[in-house]
């Protein structure tokens, strides 16, 4: 089984060909046009979508040694996402599926990113906990199989990968600036600056407004904290205060609801603190961790193919749908599930 994937649900453009439920080839493209702006321009993202995609495609099958005719499948991503580069990716795949006569797959983009954490290393135990951190989103899922999920707490406000973008806009750090702040952070002193861990509520939820707001007040009144000698100490407090706000709620989720892994995926679960940290709690909780490689961490189109995959082996009909920007995960689990 060959599937063609793409993905353009925001600023990144990729294709795969996934065979089999294994990664043939993979072509991704950040545009970098936003970098000016501090933030995704939607407007000149679907602009650069419209130049990439059939680039990016052509590449993907020449990597792949595989040629248009030996398709079985298209996969897209159908939302969530920026209307503008949804519509490009889908109607491109939509009229490739068209001409070749081939199934489109209507993908779901934060459902491949629960399951990217298996691309590499094969099936995790059911139920895992996924931690889901990126520029979006914030949530912890639980997964209990193959469209079985269940959202068990969710951001109040800015995502994580949001705050990190915004602190690292506050200081020039450039756009997306959340590896610039993981790698300088690992400079400095996470006791320097006691900012205030939030949520402490009992709840999963998350919020992550106020340790950016108390950052900005920081070096509003102390402006000294973004000079180079003592800016490391300001963004390793920041990532302290943010990685104990995330890891004191995985770790009590994952007792609560029993679970057999803990998985992190999404662009933020690149970060090397979350990772050590979560690796941390599995290793003390006696169960499995799980994260993906580096390249299925920010948006791309294998864990769309794979997603796609996993879906035609569960026996779901494949369905051509129109683009969603906004789409809840759990609308996926009121269609069926199974476990796989």
């Amino acid at each position: 089984m060959r599937i063609l994937a793409i993905e353009s649900s925001c600023d990144e453009n990729s294709a795969a060909i996934i065979e089999d439920g294994h990664v043939r080839s993979l072509v991704t493209v950040t545009q970098q046009i936003h970098q000016q702006f501090g933030g995704v321009v939607p407007e000149l993202a679907g602009r650069s979508h419209l130049e990439l995609q059939d680039v990016n495609v052509t590449s993907a099958l020449k990597q792949a040694g595989v040629a248009l005719r030996d398709l079985n499948y298209i996969a897209a991503t159908c939302g969530p996402g920026l209307i503008g580069s949804l519509l490009v990716g889908h109607s491109y795949a939509t009229a490739l599926s068209g001409t070749l006569g081939i199934p489109l797959i209507s993908t779901h983009h934060m459902e491949a990113h629960l399951w990217s954490v298996e691309i590499d290393r094969g099936p995790l135990p059911l139920p895992f906990l996924v931690l889901l951190v990126s520029g979006g989103h914030s949530m912890l899922v639980i997964v209990r199989g193959f469209r079985d999920y269940e959202i068990i707490g969710s951001t109040r406000d800015d995502a994580l990968g949001e705050a990190y973008d915004k602190v690292g806009k506050l200081l020039g750090l450039g756009f997306p600036a959340g590896a610039a702040i993981d790698r300088e952070a690992q400079a400095g002193d996470p006791r320097a600056i006691a900012f205030p861990i939030s949520m402490r509520d009992g709840s999963f939820d998350f919020s992550f407004s106020g340790l950016k707001t108390a950052v900005a007040y920081k070096l509003r009144d102390e402006p000294q904290w973004a000079q180079e000698g003592k800016r490391a100490d300001l963004l390793a407090s920041f990532q302290a205060a943010a990685m104990q706000s995330i890891l004191e709620k995985v770790s009590r989720a994952a007792k609560t609801h029993n679970v057999r892994a803990i998985a992190a995926a999404g662009g933020v679960a690149a970060n090397s603190a979350l990772r050590k940290g979560l690796g941390e709690i599995a290793t003390q909780l006696g169960i499995e961790f799980a994260v993906p490689a580096m390249k299925y961490c920010a948006d791309n189109a294998a864990m769309i193919g794979f997603a796609a995959w996993k879906q035609i082996t569960a026996g779901i009909l494949a369905t051509a749908l129109t683009v969603r920007p906004r789409w809840p995960l759990t609308d996926l689990s009121q269609t069926v599930a199974h476990s796989i």
